[in-house]
């Protein structure tokens, strides 16, 4: 097939399909505003709602397993073609992709009166297809640096097939350890891909040289957090605390040593970076947390969390997709001026959520539902602006 061809059937591919970012990132923004208002409202009105797995379960696991995951496959298989120079999933095998994970959502959400296993495998289908796609292009290209990748979306499909299992034998014990080991395996997605980018976007838009990396300090940064995967999937108050205390403050040393050779000075006046930078910081201050926990100073485990899942996951998600959505529409590395205000809100929500039940036990609700409406307000305004720029064509006319 020649390449006008080729151009002519990507161009006839419906928008929203062309590449994984498109509708991922609009479905998992989307779920992620209904989820957590829906959360908020249970909280401060509790009623008579069992969803599959329990209230608390499905909070944690659609937070990760539902808007987490979509938005780390959409980024990840968006990304490997620019990486490996492999078309990426498009058309109706992104179609049934993005319809695997809807199915996931409508399952736990609506099919209590299904079978379990039946929920479980419909929820579990998705992570297996993403780790299917990112393989492919990888192994074609034999760029084996990238192949890290696939084991992590299986691990990730393997502490979700877990989580399922300890809701369907009622073993909360075993639930609650694999969503943990889940919130840690998606800071180590953070901390390896904000490795690769964020210093790297810093030098490109800044007057920031760009510092070799350090080797040793980058596998003692990912490898201390690889630990605590496991360490939290063990849980967290079954291992000794020594070797709890010993990792999260070794991870919080070197993560945060790590960050501060990104640059963060040099990126103040520029929003698109700072966002990246400051959403970056709750990796290593959820570590603190987690040694502080460790040590009995913090008796909340929720405080260290909600640092990895506001603070880390929300705010660079919210960081990255509205600059990745940006890029690969063909438009120019500006975001609305009104997005700022969108990584503001996220920032908030992660500190009002961790520091007022962290340091004020009574106003715990008051953080709870003013993260979540912060949340939901920096949400809703990438919806407003980019929900439209991800299902229309590319703004240079380009296929993608």
């Amino acid at each position: 097939m020649s390449n006008v061809d080729n151009m002519n059937a990507e161009m006839a591919i419906t928008p929203i399909l062309r590449l994984a970012f498109r509708p991922l990132f609009l479905g998992g923004t989307l779920f992620s505003i209904i989820a957590i208002g829906w959360w908020a409202y249970f909280w401060v009105s509790p009623f008579n709602w069992q969803p599959y797995g329990g209230p608390i379960w499905w909070h944690g696991h659609e937070m990760l397993f539902g808007f987490g995951s979509a938005i780390i496959v959409g980024f990840l298989l968006t990304a490997v073609q620019t990486w490996t120079g492999v078309p990426g999933v498009k058309g109706r095998k992104l179609a049934v992709l993005a319809g695997s994970w809807l199915v996931g959502r409508l399952l736990i959400t609506f099919g209590m009166a299904l079978p379990g296993w039946v929920v479980a495998i419909g929820d579990l289908s998705f992570l297996l297809l993403s780790a299917l796609a990112m393989a492919y292009p990888v192994i074609k290209a034999k760029q084996w640096q990238n192949l890290m990748f696939v084991p992590i979306l299986l691990v990730l499909m393997l502490l979700n097939a877990v989580s399922h299992w300890g809701a369907l034998t009622d073993n909360a014990l075993v639930a609650l350890h694999s969503l943990h080991g889940a919130t840690l395996l998606i800071a180590l997605v953070i901390t390896i891909i904000g490795g690769r980018v964020i210093p790297f976007f810093t030098s490109n838009a800044s007057e920031y040289t760009r510092l070799p990396n350090i080797g040793w300090l980058d596998v003692l940064s990912i490898g201390s957090i690889i630990a605590l995967v496991a360490v939290a999937f063990i849980g967290f108050s079954v291992v000794p605390t020594l070797l709890l205390g010993a990792l999260s403050l070794l991870a919080a040393v070197s993560n945060g040593w790590r960050f501060l050779r990104w640059g963060i000075v040099h990126t103040l006046n520029t929003p698109l970076l700072w966002s990246l930078h400051f959403s970056y910081v709750f990796v290593p201050v959820g570590m603190v947390a987690l040694f502080l926990f460790s040590i009995g100073w913090v008796s909340n485990l929720s405080v260290a969390l909600h640092c990895f899942t506001v603070g880390a996951m929300g705010g660079m998600i919210l960081a990255m997709i509205s600059r990745v959505t940006l890029g690969h529409t063909g438009r120019k590395l500006q975001p609305p001026k009104l997005m700022t205000l969108g990584y503001m809100c996220i920032l908030a929500a992660a500190a009002m959520r961790v520091l007022l039940p962290g340091l004020f036990p009574w106003f715990t609700n008051w953080g709870i539902v003013g993260a979540a409406v912060l949340w939901c307000v920096a949400y809703s305004i990438y919806l407003f602006y980019y929900g439209p720029m991800l299902m229309s064509t590319r703004a240079d006319g380009r296929p993608g």
